[in-house]
This record gives structure tokens, sequence and C-alpha cells, in this order.
């Protein structure tokens, strides 16, 4: 039996109308501290956002959760959050937010394999 190790992950949703409060999942950041593993995963469904907010574009989004995969590959683009350790980025990434991209609670496990348990989330909760 291969060794499982606990991790963390939020759900990325992007909130069009804020006051709403109507939300849809379009992404996965997953943390495991002794893998030394970050990553997230994302894909908007342009059919989706135009269904829930027509005049918002796709652009915007794209370049915003660009800048949130910069940060968790801890590339110089990613600014001084992007230089700060595994455990910190994901926390600031997954921080409670009211702004029209948003983090889930983040929700624990165990795996073997984090890059795979973080397609598998994606899959069940994204697409």
């Amino acid at each position: 039996m291969q060794d499982r190790y606990t991790f963390e992950y939020a759900i990325i949703r992007i909130v069009p109308k804020v006051e709403r409060e109507e939300f849809f999942n379009v992404g996965v950041i997953l943390f495991c501290k002794r893998k030394k593993f970050i990553g997230i995963k994302y894909h908007i469904n342009p059919d989706k956002l135009k269904a829930f907010s027509p005049d918002l574009e796709l652009d915007f989004f794209e370049d915003y959760l660009k800048a949130w995969e910069l940060v968790c590959l801890g590339e110089p683009a990613g600014g001084k959050i992007g230089a700060m350790e595994l455990s910190d980025r994901f926390r600031w990434l997954s921080a409670c937010r009211s702004t029209i991209i948003q983090s889930s609670k983040t929700h624990p496990g165990l795996s073997s394999d984090p890059q795979k348990t973080l397609e598998e989330i994606f899959e069940k909760q994204v697409l």
C-alpha cells in the first residue's frame, strides 16, 4: 500500500453578482505539505459565464486566474506572494474574499498522489 499524505483543497468560484451570492465552480487549489506540492487547475466555461452575466469578459477572469497560477508556481511574476512558503501561498489563495472570484472553505483529505487528486477533484467539482 502506498503512503498517503494529508492535503487541503479549496474550490475556486466565480461570483458574477456578489450581492446575489450566486456562483459557479471554475477551479481547484490543492496543497500537500509533506509532498511539498501546491497546484491549481481551472477552466471557465464561457457559455456558463455568459448565462450568469452577459456583460462580463472571459479574458478578465483568465488573466486573474493566471496570476493565481504564477503564485502557486512560485514564479517571480507571482510577486511577493509567489515568493512565500508553499503553505503561506495556499493560505493567501484560499483566504475568504468578498470579490468576484472567491475560494470555498478548505477541505482536508488523504492522497498518495496530490497531482492525481487535484485532477480528480477538478473533474468532479468543476467539469
